[in-house]
Order: C-alpha cells, then structure tokens, then sequence
C-alpha cells in the first residue's frame, strides 16, 4: 500500500468515527484548506525563517496535506499522478534554459 493510501485511510477512519463526513464536501475541504495555509503563513509572520516554531510549522503543514487528501479523495484524484502531471506541465512553462536560478513568472521569461 502506497504512503499516501495509508495516509489517506487514515484520515478517512478519523472522519468516519466522528461522522464529520456530512462536513467534508468539496467547498469545505478548499476553504478548510486554505484556512490552514494561513495559519501556516502564520508561523512565519514577523519573523525569519529560523525565528519560526519548528513544532507549529510541522502541525499547520500535516493539516495542510489532510485536507489537501481528503479534497483529492473527494474527487478520486490519484494523488501521486496529478502531481507528476502538474510537473511535466510546469517543465513546459519553465524550460531549464530559461528559467534556471531565475524566480520569474512564466509569462515574464
């Protein structure tokens, strides 16, 4: 069983025995998503990178890729595909020959 089934499973068990599926429509799980981004954006504010609660970080980050599972879960999303799907794309729009060490939208290249 792949990491991110195991993963997925268990959030899902989680849920299931709290009956907080009637709560996880795809709406939800975006906002709920984006929520915890911020809260993850939270442990950098006023601070640098060194200056952050490492311990904050790792826990707003694991509520990130939840609700991240669960929203692919929601859609049958093969989690693992999507992703390499979304690299080869990228590699398209930031050839290596343009875009190396440069932090340039694709459209300003």
């Amino acid at each position: 069983m792949s990491e991110i089934i195991e993963v997925t499973e268990a959030l899902l068990k989680f849920r299931d025995e709290r009956d907080w599926a009637q709560f996880h429509n795809p709406k939800d799980l975006a906002l709920a998503l984006n929520i915890e981004a911020g809260e993850l954006l939270e442990s950098f504010l006023w601070k640098s990178s060194s200056q952050a609660d490492i311990t904050q970080v790792k826990d707003e980050l694991a509520d990130v890729f939840a609700f991240a599972f669960l929203l692919a879960k929601q859609y049958d999303f093969d989690i693992k595909k999507i992703v390499l799907e979304k690299i080869a794309k990228n590699a398209l729009k930031y050839p290596v020959e343009k875009s190396k060490g440069v932090a340039k939208k694709y459209s300003e290249l």
